[in-house]
C-alpha cells in the first residue's frame, strides 16, 4: 500500500482561519482520499446536504474538494470534483486543459461528508477500475481545495503551487506516487 499524509496551502494569504490537511492511499486498485477541513467554518460558503447527489458542472465554483489523478509517464489525467453538499463530476483530459470531456465510465462517485460546528470531513473511495485502468498502472496525483467564502473570496489550496497563478492542472504539482 502506498499512503501519503497532506496539508494544503492556499495560493494567496486568507483572511480565515483554516487548516486542510488528509491522507491518499491506495492498494492494489482502490484508491482512498480523506480531507479534513478545521477551523472557522461558519464564514465558509458551504452547500446544504443533497439528499440525491448528482453529477454537476462548475462545482468548483464554490467550495470543492479536488484531485487530480494522472497516468505516470503520461500527458493524460482525470479531474475529480467533490462538493461538501454530496454533488459530485469527473473529467478527463489527454493533455494540460484539452479536450474536457465527462468520464462517462464512472456512473456515480459515493463518498461521506462528516460536519460538526468546527470541522468538515470527506472521504472517498474510488474503485480505479471504473476508469479503464489496470491493478499494476501507477499514476501521480495532486490534492486541491477551492474555498468560498460567505464574503464572496475565493481561495484556491493544494500542496505546492507550482505556477505563477493558481492552477490546479499542471502536472508539476501531481506531488504524489499512487
Amino acid at each position: 500500500m502506498r499512503s501519503h499524509t497532506f496539508s494544503l496551502q492556499p495560493f494567496k494569504p486568507v483572511n480565515i482561519d483554516l487548516q486542510i490537511t488528509g491522507e491518499v492511499a491506495r492498494e492494489n486498485h482502490i484508491l482512498t482520499v480523506h480531507y479534513i477541513l478545521k477551523g472557522d467554518l461558519n464564514k465558509i460558503e458551504l452547500p446544504p446536504t443533497e439528499k440525491n447527489p448528482n453529477r454537476k458542472d462548475g462545482l468548483w465554483e464554490t467550495t470543492c474538494f479536488e484531485f487530480f489523478l494522472g497516468r505516470h509517464y503520461s500527458s493524460h489525467y482525470w479531474e475529480f470534483n467533490l462538493s461538501p453538499g454530496g454533488d459530485w463530476n469527473v473529467y478527463r483530459f489527454e493533455d494540460y486543459r484539452k479536450t474536457m470531456e465527462l468520464e462517462n465510465s464512472v456512473h456515480s462517485l459515493p463518498f461521506n461528508v462528516l460536519r460538526d460546528s468546527n470541522a468538515l470531513f470527506l472521504g472517498l473511495e474510488l474503485d480505479l477500475h471504473e476508469l479503464d485502468t489496470t491493478v499494476n498502472e501507477n499514476f501521480d496525483i495532486s490534492i486541491t481545495t477551492v474555498i468560498k467564502q460567505k464574503d464572496g473570496d475565493i481561495s484556491y489550496w493544494a500542496v505546492e503551487h507550482c505556477g505563477k497563478e493558481a492552477d490546479f492542472h499542471l502536472r508539476d504539482s501531481f506531488l504524489f506516487y499512487v
